[in-house]
């Protein structure tokens, strides 16, 4: 199994930036894809950015030239650091890992941290 647990989280004002941090822990050897999605209120829950275990990125195009995304491998850590935030920013952001074992892909979630961009 494996827990990611989400911070960094908070109220900010627009304009300004947020890291979020996100660990991940149990018994597992290694994560594919790691990745951040967002889910603002009475929306879908969508990507914002992914990194494969080899540093491949993806990122949506609304937050393309104000977020990056990165990983410690030796960590298993993934992180978001947000710039030139936006109201429309706000959102409950996810992390979120898979791995595969003999074939069968597993997906994990963390528990969701709240981001609120507002002056």
């Amino acid at each position: 199994q494996v827990q990611l647990v989400e911070s960094g989280g908070g109220l900010v004002q627009p304009g300004g930036s947020l890291r979020l941090s996100c660990a991940a822990s149990g018994n597992f050897f290694s994560l594919n894809i790691m990745a951040w999605y967002r889910q603002a209120p009475g929306k879908q829950r969508e990507l914002v950015a992914e990194i494969t275990s080899t540093g491949i990125l993806n990122y949506a195009d609304s937050v393309k030239g104000r977020c990056t995304i990165s990983r410690d491998n030796a960590k298993n850590v993934v992180y978001l650091q947000m710039n030139t935030l936006k109201p429309e920013d706000t959102a409950v952001y996810y992390c979120y890992a898979n791995r595969w074992v003999l074939g069968t892909k597993y997906n994990y979630w963390g528990q969701g941290t709240q981001v609120t961009v507002s002056s």
